[in-house]
């Protein structure tokens, strides 16, 4: 969980892994993303957690849990008579099995649970939103109380990842890959991984 470390400011783990270092790790998962988009699966729970840096520096993108496969019907849900206390818990922080995936990196999609439109711009939106956390060190669309987060998510726009963390440079060029990920509307955003992974690419970091 060292990126969940890093966003968090854990002492010493900012030092450790500077901003290119950061985004790099998390460039590394959207190619595994890019790898299960191209066979028709959505991961529906992009974050932080989910991007494990190994001892070797490999980078592994995990809990496939809640995947599925773009036009297939959701899993029925446990019976509640033979559902364990944990799947309880985990139903209940992902609103009742009704909106797969974590609340502070849902897309607007997923909390109108409108299953029709979550495609692959949906991980790309939350794919935004890790992406915009461990650049600026902050959640961008956390509230109080997770109809708030939820409100944050459809109506409000963060500022850039920049204007958060002076201290720390971060390029425009990677507040505008990070702003244009999260836009609100699907046809906003980068319409593949490869897009963004491309745009990230082009973006300069100072020496």
């Amino acid at each position: 969980e060292i990126l969940k470390r890093v966003a968090q400011a854990v002492p010493g783990s900012v030092s450790e892994f500077p901003l290119r270092r950061r985004v790099e790790i998390v460039a590394t998962a959207g190619l595994a993303l890019m790898y299960a988009h191209a066979r028709g699966v959505i991961h529906r729970d992009i974050k932080p957690e989910n991007i494990w840096v190994g001892n070797f520096g490999e980078v592994i993108l995990l809990d496939w849990g809640v995947a599925k496969v773009w036009g297939q019907p959701d899993d029925a849900p446990a019976h509640p008579l033979v559902a364990s206390q944990q799947h309880k818990q985990v139903q209940a922080l992902t609103m009742a099995g009704e909106r797969p995936g974590t609340p502070l990196y849902m897309s607007p999609e997923q909390v109108n649970v409108n299953r029709a439109t979550v495609d692959e711009r949906s991980d790309i939106f939350s794919f935004g939103v890790v992406l915009y956390e461990v650049a600026a060190l902050r959640e961008p669309f956390r509230g109080r109380v997770i109809q708030e987060t939820f409100d944050n998510i459809i109506h409000d726009t963060p500022p850039p990842p920049s204007s958060m963390r002076p201290e720390e440079p971060i390029p425009k060029s990677l507040d505008a890959v990070v702003m244009k990920a999260i836009s609100k509307n699907p046809a906003d955003r980068y319409q593949t991984v490869r897009q963004m992974l491309e745009a990230l690419r082009e973006v300069e970091y100072e020496a």
